[in-house]
């Protein structure tokens, strides 16, 4: 039989909402409970809920602090791209002005031409340490895999050994972060006295 709540009579409800009313009314193990373990139940539930929220919040505040660090990188290194890009025609700046020995510049405009040219590169190259681009050349410095790249080993009398001897082309860095490795010469260490034949 199909009850319809329109046609009901007052005071009675229909067979399916019944167990939604009962729902309403404590059930008989709570009913059985004792004051004291009603309020240790209860205080079980605050203490879990308790437990939820505080996790709850934790985790809110890292996804806030890891969005921040993501931002943060992001300001910072979004030009990354595009500085690397440059580095080719800083490269080519300065292999321009090192085309020319200096003693050989006899004619002004020439001269000219190359002053031009040295101010260029100045420009760019401050223009790129103004967004944190620098230049890593470690002549004399001990060579370090993170940011230097060597290319050879060469006997080298009075070097130390590990040490940058020469500078085939220069390194950049952005903030703390590498473009491009600098390309190296590492002096290596001299055969022992005893090995000569």
């Amino acid at each position: 039989m199909i009850e319809d709540k329109d046609h009901m009579p007052a005071g009675q409800t229909p067979a399916n909402d019944m167990g939604d009313a009962a729902g309403e009314f404590p059930d008989e193990a709570a009913a059985a409970m004792t004051p004291e373990e009603r309020v240790a139940a209860l205080e079980t539930e605050l203490a879990d809920t308790k437990d939820r929220l505080l996790r709850a919040l934790a985790e809110t505040e890292n996804t806030r602090r890891r969005a921040q660090r993501e931002r943060e990188d992001t300001r910072q290194y979004a030009i990354s791209n595009f500085a690397r890009d440059l580095l080719s025609s800083v490269d080519n700046l300065r292999r321009a002005l090192e085309s020319v020995p200096e003693g050989e510049i006899a004619d002004p405009r020439t001269r000219s031409l190359l002053d031009g040219v040295a101010a260029t590169e100045r420009e760019l190259l401050a223009a790129l340490e103004r967004h944190g681009v620098k230049r890593i050349d470690p002549k004399g410095e001990r060579f370090d895999h993170n940011f230097h790249q060597a290319i050879f080993e060469a006997e080298r009398p009075g070097a130390a050994p590990g040490t940058v001897i020469e500078v085939l082309q220069p390194g950049y860095v952005l903030h703390d972060r590498l473009l491009r490795p600098a390309m190296v010469g590492v002096a290596k260490a001299g055969s022992p006295p005893g090995d000569a034949a």
